[in-house]
């Protein structure tokens, strides 16, 4: 039975009542789940389900699987989930500031990511770039803190698969990652600024990141530069 993913609408949510569908040894699956798997760059979410806490989420095919340590549930029970709002928040506010370093860098340099990860309130993203123009890291590091500072609201929508693909603002990476088997694009809108194809958890305005800054640039080969930033209180 495919896993509703209600993180996809609201990443506020932090409670969940849900049925189990599916248990297997330590892990199960619910109709239904606020927790985020990992996947995109973004790690999984924790907190508790039932009577145990979950240490990892995975998602295989349309189920999301929730890594258990405790005693699980039953197949048909009824159970409370509740995440761990700290970490969700801190990852939600890390990659929505990745998403404004992309879409600043795209507007004044006109440069593609080819790859990202983070972790709570820490992240990295390399670009297309062969080499870094002079003074970068502390240019790039205002102009992201100027945007966070703008109050942009974030919107999510939902696109058809071949107009979000039609359109170069949507698809920033250097390869498109979006499955044939994706019907319909998941899109995070920061207003004025940003526009991505995107499936993690985002906060509702970028005021809500804080400040950022930039700890490090490396070159991670020819035409690929990697930034490292932390993302500040």
């Amino acid at each position: 039975m495919p896993t509703e993913l209600l993180y996809l609408r609201d990443a506020y949510l932090v409670d969940v009542r849900a049925t189990v569908t599916a248990v297997d040894g330590n892990r199960v699956t619910l109709d239904r789940t606020v927790f985020y798997p990992t996947g995109g760059g973004q790690p999984h979410d924790t907190g508790t389900l039932a009577r145990a806490r979950v240490v990892d989420v995975r998602k295989e095919g349309e189920e999301v699987w929730h890594v258990l340590e405790g005693p699980p549930p039953d197949v048909g029970e009824t159970v409370d989930g509740r995440l761990d709002w700290g970490r969700r928040h801190a990852l939600m506010r890390t990659h929505t500031a990745l998403h404004v370093l992309s879409g600043v860098i795209w507007h004044e340099w006109g440069r593609a990511v080819t790859g990202g990860n983070m972790e709570p309130l820490s992240a990295r993203m390399d670009f297309e770039f062969d080499p870094l123009p002079e003074g970068f890291g502390a240019a790039v590091e205002s102009r992201v803190n100027e945007e966070l500072a703008a109050a942009r609201p974030i919107e999510v929508r939902f696109v058809p698969r071949e107009s979000a693909l039609a359109d170069e603002d949507l698809i920033r990476t250097k390869v498109n990652l979006v499955p044939p088997s994706v019907t319909e694009l998941r899109v995070i809108d920061i207003v004025g600024l940003d526009r991505q194809a995107d499936g993690g958890t985002h906060v509702r305005r970028t005021d809500e990141v804080g400040r950022i800054r930039v700890v490090k640039t490396e070159s991670k080969g020819k035409g690929n530069k990697r930034i490292r930033l932390e993302v500040l209180d």
